[in-house]
């Protein structure tokens, strides 16, 4: 075991819902282990003003429920340069900080890696990111609250189209990953799903909706916001084109994805994330993000988790084929 006292947690990048049951499990972990656990405010860039303060159990009472972030986040362009990261350094330094818990995405643990080469100081990582577009972990804290928000949103949405034999096309969160798009596609009975990782195939897309409109009187098309297409409006402009007796609509569901209590999921998964990372620190390891692999907890050089999923699984795409018709 390493002889750290001090450790403080922070949140970076999006928000994702867990965070705040992460951020528990890792003061109480913390204080369960007698350490002093400090929160940072507003990320790397509260870490470059000194935004720093000590945490005990009442500081995370009543927020494994709740989304967003306690700590709140904020991009920092001050920590991007030597001199802010060096002034986040001697903050640390003020209050004896000894190692750090990030939780967040890519450029969270872009900043994390760096930090380490220039200060030496231990931090590990916890997945926290609605994209779920990490390596080195099954699921990343907020995918599955995301994409059920996504599945409520839609089947509300379904209700209404039944109704009017309408054609939605519904656009969810994505810019380089269509994880959220893809299984919340195959949740809702999406007629199409189209994502970033596949260019789309349109003379596919406008044959299976002729297909379709005889057996069903409303069809939905799941598009991720960075697909090739250009978007659920483009998207939308083109099924006119070619089909202009259809009833379109266009729904954005935006960042209500992001927000909302975190399912069962994800509140155990940020608690059993937030535990390890104490522990993990305990141990002396740094410069590694945790996530969940078939159940158990494994580790990951941030170097290697911040690298995207590049290949999305073929079975979830010919299922969304298969189920369509």
């Amino acid at each position: 075991m390493s002889n750290i006292k001090n450790i403080a947690v922070f949140t970076s990048g999006g928000d994702a819902p867990g965070m705040n049951a992460a951020i528990r499990a890792v003061v109480r972990t913390g204080l369960y282990y007698n350490l002093n656990v400090f929160g940072i405010g507003r990320g790397y860039d509260g870490m470059v003003q000194g935004d720093i303060f000590p945490m005990d159990a009442k500081s995370v009472a009543n927020i494994i429920q709740r989304g967003g972030t306690i700590l709140k986040t904020a991009r920092s362009e001050e920590f991007r340069t030597v001199e802010g990261r060096q002034r986040a350094f001697e903050n640390l330094r003020k209050h004896g900080i000894e190692g750090l818990v990030a939780i967040g995405g890519d450029g969270t643990f872009t900043g994390a890696a760096k930090f380490i080469e220039e200060h030496n100081i231990p931090v590990v990582g916890l997945p926290g990111t609605i994209d779920n577009d990490l390596a080195g972990t099954d699921f990343t804290i907020g995918y599955d609250t995301a994409i059920n928000t996504v599945i409520d949103a839609v089947d509300k949405i379904r209700d209404t189209a039944e109704s009017h034999d309408r054609v939605f096309v519904v656009e969810v969160m994505g810019r380089d990953s269509g994880l959220i798009a893809l299984r919340s596609g195959i949740s809702v009975g999406a007629e199409c799903v189209l994502i970033p990782e596949i260019k789309v195939d349109y003379e596919a897309m406008m044959d299976r909706l002729d297909r379709t409109r005889k057996n069903k009187a409303s069809r939905v098309i799941i598009v991720a916001e960075g697909d090739d297409a250009g978007g659920a409006f483009a998207v939308a402009e083109r099924i006119k084109e070619r089909f202009p007796h259809y009833d379109m609509r266009v729904s954005i569901l935006g960042h209500i994805q992001r927000g909302g209590s975190p399912t069962c999921m994800d509140r155990v998964l940020a608690s059993r994330l937030g535990v390890a990372a104490v522990e993990a620190l305990l141990k002396g390891r740094r410069g590694e993000m945790l996530g969940l692999i078939h159940g158990e907890v494994t580790f990951t050089p941030f170097n290697k988790a911040i690298k995207h999923i590049g290949a999305i699984n073929e079975n979830l795409l010919r299922i969304v084929d298969i189920l369509s018709l």
